[in-house]
């Protein structure tokens, strides 16, 4: 009768220690495979962006949260990467593609629009969405907490 209190605690604690922590790393998920994410959820992490980068890892990316839905575009000034726009709307569903997006040399700078209204952006580097086999309609899963959209 002592061994039930103890498997209980046992099956409990490894239950425990497979769990996702509350404040673990964002991630996302797409078409199968997965990236570390930064989070841009306010106005000035968003207009910041990736600008002034080098290099940006295979595995990572930056995820754009809006607090609505709307059409969006992206400009590259002062992006010194080339990369993925990948436009999603409020159900991370795939709506719009721009890929293989320059560093912008030249002022002004081009936009990259999204084809439908968007609420969240993922930023991956160059070539990803092709090597992936992303398609419009793919579903974007995020990992982790994305906080408050400001």
């Amino acid at each position: 009768m002592k061994r039930l209190p103890l498997v209980f605690l046992l099956l409990t604690a490894s239950g425990c220690a497979t769990a996702v922590p509350k404040n673990a790393a964002p991630a996302v998920q797409l078409h199968g495979h997965r990236f570390s994410t930064e989070l841009a959820t306010d106005d000035a992490s968003r207009e910041h962006g990736l600008m002034m980068r080098t290099e940006l890892p295979a595995d990572h990316s930056m995820l754009f949260v809006f607090p609505d839905t709307q059409p969006r575009w992206f400009w590259m000034k002062n992006t010194l990467i080339p990369l993925d726009i990948l436009y999603f709307d409020a159900d991370r569903q795939l709506v719009s593609m721009q890929l293989d997006v320059p560093p912008c040399k030249a002022d002004p700078c081009p936009s990259y629009p999204s084809d439908a209204p968007a609420r969240y952006v993922l930023e991956l580097p160059a070539g990803t969405a092709r090597r992936i086999g992303v398609e419009q309609g793919d579903e974007l899963t995020v990992d982790g907490d994305i906080g408050a959209v400001r």
